[in-house]
């Protein structure tokens, strides 16, 4: 599995991204060495005890990431977290160690307390980036996962891979990350110009600029503000020789002036009218996937609460084993007590065994339910880059030519009554415009009888 760690302080920023609701399934599987009980005491308990020191950055955050597909269960990652925790010598300092579900995958946050108490020092961390990658290379190994390029070989990681102020920034335009930084990648593997850049990237929805304090920056319709050389996974060195001079590109302020020019009604109504489709086509999926969320809390804590209620009635059917009185003095004369007691603990270690057991199969079979339902979100994921990309790049089209492009035809509303409703409609309609016509339609007087003459009545 892949180990991220950094040294850090923020301890509630930490606490409240641990407890994100972001995440489906949040699961506080430790907290040891701490006297409080909850994530944000916990950090603050370490908070207050760095106050002792001159260190800022008092706490220690892991996260473990295992292949997409993989289940790991919670021993495995105790033991990887145990692993690392030799290695970066944090042996017996305070942790707490959480578990999150998102999107079908489970992965692992560990954090420690940096701060020995005993002799109010910082444990310093040297090389904890090498160290975390030999010890996810040995997870790799033991489990017989297949490895990633970027641990058999520095310098071939996967430039899809994002960071997490990449990520919020692709969350607050709507996007998912990776598909961000896909398509800079794409853009940049295109081109081998600044002016062909450039086009590419209008072709994204972005334009390029010159930025406050990196040299090439990309600007956002949403007026977000990316890193050309992060996102494109290049050194500054390389962008600059195939760009040119960053001078020479206008500011991140006159660019985001120049695209709300740019953005007319006619042309912000496409991107509206993309995005509605699109969000109708996900509706049911996170229907479906809200649906599924709370279910899958419902079961696990159905689950819990009948661990409590066996645990309970068990160990008070193992106490009533040991005799009190007399009975109970002779017990432990006679040693009888003491083979009780080693049997209860047998019984008491089986019996959390088994319910770890449980556990993590009802967490399998849901992780599997939460996976097969993310293929079609993924999916339509890929179908809404498409289109956004598709109509960005329409509109470029027409801003290079100079003109407007053409209203966007309003969609058919879709009729939600009845079938009986609608043919009953549909009759009277029929009804009143054969009344009409009849109306129109000239009467014809009834012709008369010529006269033939006296008839025999006369």
């Amino acid at each position: 599995m892949i180990l991220v760690g950094n040294q850090r302080g923020g301890a509630q920023s930490l606490a409240r991204h641990l407890l994100s609701p972001d995440n489906e399934h949040i699961h506080v599987h430790e907290i040891s060495g701490f006297t409080a009980e909850t994530l944000p005491g916990a950090f603050n308990e370490a908070y207050a005890v760095s106050r002792g020191t001159r260190c800022k950055q008092f706490l220690f955050s892991l996260s473990l990431n295992p292949p997409e597909g993989r289940a790991v269960t919670d021993e495995e990652f105790e033991q990887a977290v145990t692993k690392a925790e030799i290695r970066l010598g944090l042996t017996g300092q305070p942790r707490a160690i959480v578990f999150h579900e998102k999107e079908g995958r489970r992965h692992c946050h560990a954090v420690w307390s940096r701060i020995d108490a005993e002799e109010m020092k910082a444990i310093p961390l040297s090389y904890s980036k090498s160290k975390l990658q030999e010890v996810s290379r040995e997870l790799y190994r033991d489990h017989g996962w297949q490895m990633p390029r970027g641990l058999m070989e520095r310098g071939q990681a996967d430039p899809r891979n994002f960071t997490l102020d990449q990520w919020q920034q692709a969350k607050r335009m709507g996007r998912h990350a990776g598909d961000l930084k896909r398509a800079m990648q794409d853009a940049w593997a295109v081109s081998d110009s600044r002016e062909g850049f450039v086009a590419a990237l209008q072709d994204q929805g972005l334009k390029l600029a010159k930025g406050d304090r990196r040299g090439f920056v990309a600007v956002s319709y949403e007026g977000e503000v990316l890193a050309v050389s992060r996102y494109v996974g290049k050194k500054a060195k390389e962008i600059e020789a195939r760009l040119g001079k960053p001078a020479e590109l206008p500011s991140v302020e006159d660019t985001k002036r120049m695209m709300a020019r740019e953005m007319t009604p006619v042309m912000q109504g496409y991107l509206r009218e993309a995005e509605k489709r699109s969000d109708e086509r996900m509706k049911p999926l996170l229907a479906r996937k809200a649906e599924l969320t709370k279910r899958h809390r419902t079961e696990r804590e159905q689950l819990r609460q009948h661990h409590e209620q066996r645990v309970q009635a068990e160990a008070q059917d193992r106490a009533s084993k040991l005799r009190s009185g007399l009975f109970g003095l002779w017990d432990r004369v006679t040693g009888k007590r003491a083979k009780v007691v080693q049997e209860n603990e047998r019984q008491a270690e089986a019996a959390r065994q088994r319910d770890a057991t449980e556990r993590a199969k009802m967490i399998k079979r849901q992780l599997h339910q939460r996976h097969m339902h993310q293929i079609p979100i993924k999916q339509e994921r890929g179908r809404r880059v498409k289109e956004m990309t598709q109509v960005h790049r329409e509109l470029a089209r027409y801003r290079k030519e100079g003109r407007e492009p053409p209203p966007a035809e309003q969609p058919r509303q879709r009729d939600t009554r009845s079938p009986k409703d609608i043919f009953a409609e549909r009759v009277n309609r029929r009804s009143e415009q054969l009344s009409r016509l009849r109306e129109r339609q000239p009467r014809t007087p009834h012709r008369q009888r010529p006269d033939r003459g006296p008839s025999l009545d006369r």
